[in-house]
Protein backbone atom coordinates (compact mmCIF):
# COMPACT_ATOMS: atom_id res chain seq x y z
CA UNK A 1 0.00 0.00 0.00
CA UNK A 2 2.89 2.34 0.77
CA UNK A 3 4.36 1.71 -2.69
CA UNK A 4 1.07 2.69 -4.34
CA UNK A 5 1.03 5.96 -2.39
CA UNK A 6 4.61 6.74 -3.40
CA UNK A 7 3.81 5.98 -7.04
CA UNK A 8 0.77 8.28 -6.96
CA UNK A 9 2.79 11.08 -5.35
CA UNK A 10 5.51 10.62 -7.99
CA UNK A 11 2.98 10.74 -10.82
CA UNK A 12 1.46 13.91 -9.36
CA UNK A 13 4.85 15.57 -9.10
CA UNK A 14 5.72 14.60 -12.67
CA UNK A 15 2.42 16.04 -13.93
CA UNK A 16 3.09 19.35 -12.15
CA UNK A 17 6.64 19.50 -13.49
CA UNK A 18 5.39 18.73 -16.99
CA UNK A 19 2.77 21.47 -16.74
CA UNK A 20 5.39 23.99 -15.65
CA UNK A 21 7.83 22.94 -18.37
CA UNK A 22 5.10 23.19 -21.02
CA UNK A 23 4.23 26.67 -19.82
CA UNK A 24 7.88 27.73 -19.92
CA UNK A 25 8.57 26.43 -23.40
CA UNK A 26 5.29 27.70 -24.87
CA UNK A 27 5.69 31.25 -23.46
CA UNK A 28 6.14 33.73 -26.29
CA UNK A 29 7.72 36.41 -24.09
CA UNK A 30 10.78 34.23 -23.29
CA UNK A 31 13.43 34.47 -26.04
CA UNK A 32 13.98 31.35 -28.13
CA UNK A 33 17.68 31.23 -27.27
CA UNK A 34 16.89 31.08 -23.54
CA UNK A 35 14.33 28.29 -24.07
CA UNK A 36 16.81 26.28 -26.16
CA UNK A 37 19.60 26.80 -23.61
CA UNK A 38 17.38 25.67 -20.73
CA UNK A 39 16.30 22.64 -22.75
CA UNK A 40 19.89 21.64 -23.53
CA UNK A 41 21.00 22.11 -19.92
CA UNK A 42 18.02 20.08 -18.66
CA UNK A 43 18.75 17.28 -21.12
CA UNK A 44 22.39 17.21 -20.01
CA UNK A 45 21.39 16.98 -16.35
CA UNK A 46 18.97 14.14 -17.11
CA UNK A 47 21.70 12.27 -19.01
CA UNK A 48 24.13 12.68 -16.10
CA UNK A 49 21.53 11.43 -13.61
CA UNK A 50 20.76 8.46 -15.86
CA UNK A 51 24.43 7.55 -16.20
CA UNK A 52 24.96 7.83 -12.44
CA UNK A 53 21.97 5.57 -11.71
CA UNK A 54 23.07 3.03 -14.33
CA UNK A 55 26.63 2.94 -12.96
CA UNK A 56 25.36 2.50 -9.40
CA UNK A 57 23.06 -0.38 -10.42
CA UNK A 58 25.88 -2.11 -12.31
CA UNK A 59 28.26 -1.63 -9.38
CA UNK A 60 25.67 -2.97 -6.92
CA UNK A 61 25.24 -6.14 -9.00
CA UNK A 62 28.98 -6.83 -9.24
CA UNK A 63 30.09 -6.02 -5.67
CA UNK A 64 31.41 -8.95 -3.69
CA UNK A 65 30.84 -8.50 0.01
CA UNK A 66 33.60 -10.80 1.30
CA UNK A 67 33.96 -9.17 4.73
CA UNK A 68 30.25 -9.05 5.54
CA UNK A 69 28.84 -11.64 7.91
CA UNK A 70 25.28 -12.86 7.56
Amino acid sequence: MQNAALILIGIGILVLIGWGVKGFFMAADIPLLVRVAVGVISAGILVLIGVAIRDRVIKAKTEKFKGVEK
